[in-house]
């Protein structure tokens, strides 16, 4: 066995690193259960068909196919591989912050607590299920231990197909900008957003849910660095200090260790190296989000394109693996957890639509407080139902991080009145 298999070895069963929780799991079975083994199968699939998918695309543009295209498949290819430039008479306004003639103080302020109180539920609710999902068994009884679910790509799939149905019926019902976008566009940000969120199910097999929500948090860093890279953006002094100090607050949190270490997952170098790929793929996917609106299009029919994408990558890699029927069966086998993972895509899904409706009402600096509180509430939640411990610096870390989250939106609100151009919140079309 050569020096590169035994790396994989060791990055999949080495020790916790600092936060301390419960013995880790027996290991794998066979080599096949191994995450990074898993996350390659799963990239083969997608590969088989961004390849063959990406080089026609190609070829419809090497033969200018929109000059000299003729028959039944021409408006298929243009929208899919060249778009359809809107008219000005067919564009329509994007949905902007508009006060309705009845705004008042107490309507503005009931239609906050709605907003609020929508994503919170939403949220709250989904990480309650993810951490139930993929950190306890079903069907356990006195005689029998139960079987867990480990298939994270069969839940990621289950939270697009019901994404997508949603979009689908709001374009329909609700008049949309004419859609000039090429299609084959949303699929870069949609094979990014698959695995991103594979990496963040997968995770919790390694780590506390408490490390994967600061991790989440401390994702603005890659962000500024891929909009850096991506769309050569410049960045004001307090966003670089802003982005120290998650920095700094992140390392207090990972390092303290718990006086329980029997009361929460293992926090090992898999589970690092799962987050550090979950919050890589999840910027790369802000960014590419933020490129596509130039063509005007609506948040909900970003929502629509990338989840049919997403959609068909995880369907044909499942079908590919033999994997579809046995998570179906997994469904058939436990009844509590197919009615945990439909409330899980119902949460993600209106979690989306509380989204872009609290932006649309309140702009994105209210909505980046509610959504920063709610990463602290389900760390606290999180700490009560399952069990897991803070020390006392991990306490002060968790502070540190939410205190620059929340001096972010102030430095933003401040730029604004000054009339600066604030950098735009990172994109949340897609947050799980």
């Amino acid at each position: 066995m050569d020096a590169r298999w035994w790396t994989v070895v060791v990055l999949a069963a080495l020790p916790s690193l600092g936060a301390g929780g419960e013995a880790p799991e027996a290991p794998p079975e066979s080599w096949t259960q191994l995450w990074f083994f898993r996350f390659l199968v799963n990239a083969a699939g997608y590969a088989s068909f961004m390849v063959p998918g990406y080089l026609l695309v190609q070829y419809f543009k090497r033969k200018n196919y929109l000059e000299t295209g003729r028959g039944l498949c021409f408006p298929l290819v243009k929208t899919c591989v060249f778009g359809n430039e809107p008219k000005a008479s067919d564009e329509v306004p994007l949905a902007s912050r508009t006060e309705p003639a009845e705004t008042t103080p107490t309507w503005q302020a009931l239609k906050l607590l709605f907003c609020a109180a929508g994503l919170q539920v939403s949220y709250l609710t989904w990480g309650v299920l993810q951490e139930r999902v993929m950190t306890r068994s079903y069907g356990a009884t006195a005689t029998s231990p139960g079987e867990r679910f480990t298939d994270s790509q069969f839940l990621v799939l289950m939270n697009r197909v019901l994404a997508l149905l949603v979009a689908g019926l709001y374009c329909v019902l609700c008049k949309q900008p004419r859609h000039g976008a090429p299609m084959y566009r949303y699929s870069f940000a949609s094979l990014s957003n698959v695995l991103s969120s594979w990496c963040q199910y997968e995770a919790l097999k390694f780590v506390s849910f408490p490390t994967q929500v600061l991790a989440k948090a401390s994702k603005v860093i890659p962000v500024m660095l891929m909009g850096k890279l991506v769309s050569r953006r410049s960045y004001e002094h307090w966003e670089y200090l802003t982005a120290g100090l998650i920095s700094i607050g992140v390392s207090m949190f990972l390092l303290s260790s718990g006086p329980e270490p029997r009361s929460s997952p293992a926090t090992t170098l898999s589970g690092l190296i799962l987050l550090a790929g979950y919050i890589a793929f999840d910027s790369f996917t802000s960014n590419w989000q933020d490129a596509l609106f130039a063509y005007k299009m609506s948040s909900v029919q970003m929502m629509f394109g990338v989840n049919f994408f997403s959609c068909l990558f995880t369907v044909g890699s499942l079908l590919e693996q033999g994997a579809l029927l046995e998570g179906t069966r997994f469904m058939g086998r436990h009844s509590e957890f197919a009615a945990h993972a439909l409330l899980l895509s119902v949460c993600s899904a209106c979690g989306q639509l509380f989204i872009f409706y609290t932006i649309g009402q309140f702009g994105a600096a209210v909505f980046t407080i509610i959504m920063t509180l709610r990463q602290a509430f389900a760390i606290l939640l999180s700490c009560l139902l399952y069990g897991h411990t803070i020390t006392v610096v991990g306490g002060l870390g968790v502070a540190v991080v939410f205190a620059a989250l929340l001096l972010r939106v102030y430095a933003r609100g401040r730029l604004k009145q000054r009339g600066k151009k604030a950098m735009p919140v990172e994109s949340s079309v897609q947050k799980v």
